[in-house]
């Protein structure tokens, strides 16, 4: 029987009774799953440089897949390493910061006993029920912590391992998925797979120029507030500034509690600003000039695959839900039932308007992505 004439309780119950199935494979199979999708992402990236080595040095395609893996992991790691330094240096400073925030605490305490007329010992009390509770919980805490940094060392393990079975085997996978289909939907499949690759090496690509970018302005602007540990907190924003809507905010309450500790009330005043500014920049100029508007996801949708993701797959289900939403965008404007649902998440359709550019120098200028 056909599926398009049942009833429409019939086709809905159908959907959703796919996507619960759908959803439960995903949890059951988030150590295998996530770290595969996050090397397609890493794959596709580092695409260009193993066709080059292919081509131009005439590497076999393994070995070009083994050293662009090598060079994602020497860079990865040097990050890490840049970022331990400055842990370091602020684990360093540790009984100077307790010293610090106990004083800063202690203005706070009179604040609000002077505000509020709620004296110190009934707020010390609160603190001790809320510690006893806090202190309860610890094992299960040290034990969720140890499960994690485990987990996290067999995630980094599948994740090198695909990226290169993906880079040194994309030409079968490529193959497979054009000739799986029917032969009349070969050129729509090759035209889908070909504009997935492109549109997400270019998001990809422009979302880390917009971390570097992100990066360096909010190094700069603490520097120039003579905020503590300002190279440890700009690194920590450029880093959480992947993570949409979200991650700005979690970045911009570690920075908050470190200059709270280290400098007081009025400096963090101007952290605030500061986080306003760059974030209010980011979102009006950098993501449309480095990132581009092809991969645009709705806001509304946005933040529910970001809910979803993070309740499927924690931080990296986060990271992964915007690239695979475009992706499934870019499926559904290709297929003629399907396109609704493209509609559904994008934005409105705007009428063309000439695209920015910003000159840097004589020879040098940045163009707003389409």
């Amino acid at each position: 029987m056909n599926i398009m004439s049942q009833p429409f309780y019939t086709k809905l119950a159908m959907v959703l009774f796919s996507i619960i199935c759908v959803g439960y494979l995903a949890i059951l199979g988030q150590t295998l799953l996530a770290p595969l999708l996050t090397s397609f992402l890493l794959s596709l990236l580092l695409m260009p440089l193993a066709n080059f080595m292919e081509t131009k040095w005439k590497f076999k395609r393994s070995l070009a897949a083994i050293v662009s893996v090598v060079l994602m992991i020497a860079v990865i790691s040097a990050i890490l390493f840049f970022l331990a330094n400055q842990l370091t240096d602020l684990w360093a400073d540790w009984p100077l910061l307790k010293q610090q925030a106990e004083h800063s605490f202690h203005d706070v305490q009179g604040w609000i006993s002077a505000t509020f007329g709620v004296n110190t010992q009934k707020q010390i009390d609160y603190l001790k029920d809320s510690t006893s509770t806090a202190l309860a919980t610890s094992a299960s805490v040290l034990g969720a912590t140890l499960m994690t940094l485990s987990s996290t060392l067999l995630f980094l393990s599948f994740l090198l391992l695909f990226t290169f079975f993906i880079l040194n085997y994309r030409r079968v996978l490529f193959t497979f998925l054009t000739s799986v289909f029917k032969e009349e939907h070969t050129e729509k499949v090759s035209e889908i797979v070909k504009r997935i690759q492109y549109i997400i090496k270019k998001y990809i690509t422009g979302l880390f120029l917009q971390m570097f970018i992100v990066t360096v302005l909010m190094i700069f602007v603490l520097w120039l507030l003579n905020v503590k540990y300002a190279v440890l907190l700009g690194l920590i924003t450029g880093i959480f500034n992947i993570i949409p809507y979200i991650g700005i905010f979690t970045a911009l309450l570690i920075s908050v509690l470190i200059t709270f500790a280290t400098a007081g009330v009025a400096k963090v005043l101007l952290v605030i600003i500061a986080f306003v500014a760059v974030h209010a920049l980011d979102g009006n100029i950098l993501m449309p000039l480095v990132v581009g508007s092809k991969v645009k996801i709705n806001a509304l949708f946005a933040f529910i695959g970001i809910v979803v993701g993070e309740m499927v797959w924690g931080i990296s289900g986060m990271f992964l839900c915007i690239p695979y939403l475009a992706m499934l965008k870019i499926i559904f404007d290709r297929i003629d039932s399907l396109k609704p649902w493209g509609v559904l998440l994008g934005g409105e359709d705007k009428p063309a308007k000439k695209r920015k550019v910003y000159r840097i120098t004589k020879n040098i200028k940045l163009e707003e992505q389409e």
